[in-house]
């Protein structure tokens, strides 16, 4: 199921679609077409995506022009609001205390 990665509304288009670059999530207005949702976006690798041919994106949470944008399909939205890269600084933090 493919769901918005801020509030992890699933995205109602059409199946075998890809959000368009300007879509939002109808719950929450955030960009659909952006790294975070993408099935690419990896925090652990050089400029977070696993593609080689891709330019790099800055912002990862906003809508971008990338061709290879690929919905994750389970889905990166947890409904906390928090990124991947929060997520990984809130456990090195805690591993550190």
């Amino acid at each position: 199921m493919k769901k918005c990665r801020a509030c992890g509304q699933p995205w109602e288009g059409t199946p075998g679609s890809q959000p368009g670059r300007n879509e939002t999530c109808a719950k929450c207005g955030a960009d659909l077409h952006c790294c975070l949702n993408c099935r690419l976006y990896d925090p652990s690798v050089h400029h977070e995506c696993r593609s080689s041919t891709t330019e790099y994106v800055k912002d990862k949470e906003k809508r971008n022009f990338c061709g290879e944008f690929e919905f994750n399909p389970i889905g990166a939205g947890g409904g906390g609001g928090k990124s991947s890269k929060d997520d990984m600084n809130q456990k090195w933090n805690d591993l550190f205390k």
